[in-house]
């Protein structure tokens, strides 16, 4: 009688960790965008961490809605608009979260930049938040 194939543990974290990571590396991001940038305050580490539950969800959920609606217009643009996009989802976040405020339009520029920057190095670092990434390494080694 042949038993079935041992199945190999998945390396894929689990969804809580995944959102946990996420929920994380926003509340850093965001610290970081208001420890660099006075035009961005927030008034205190609940409010970031707030924030942070708040910026995760809306690029998780509108983020990607947004950018399938502005395919054409990315491609115009040579991908300028979805910058805008980025830019969108710290303007909500300001306007939803009391006490966490962006001001000016040169601030919003600054914290989209800066998130992008961070968001960028942290795809270097291993670490829960690189499930595509892995997944895409692993597709290219096969």
């Amino acid at each position: 009688m042949s038993q079935p194939p041992a199945t190999r543990p998945s390396r894929t974290p689990s969804l809580p960790l995944r959102l946990g990571a996420s929920w994380i590396t926003n509340a850093v991001v965001l610290a970081i965008v208001t420890v660099l940038l006075p035009r961005v305050t927030a008034s205190g580490a609940g409010t970031l961490i707030v924030a942070a539950a708040v910026f995760g969800v809306l690029n998780t959920i509108v983020k990607p809605l947004l950018r399938f609606i502005t395919i054409p217009l990315a491609v115009l643009t040579l991908g300028v608009a979805w910058f805008f996009v980025s830019l969108l989802m710290l303007v909500l976040t300001s306007d939803i979260v009391s006490g966490f405020h962006i001001n000016g339009f040169l601030g919003l520029v600054e914290a989209t930049v800066i998130v992008w920057a961070v968001n960028l190095a942290l795809d270097f670092l291993p670490g829960p938040w690189q499930v595509t990434a892995r997944r895409r390494r692993l597709r290219r080694a096969s």
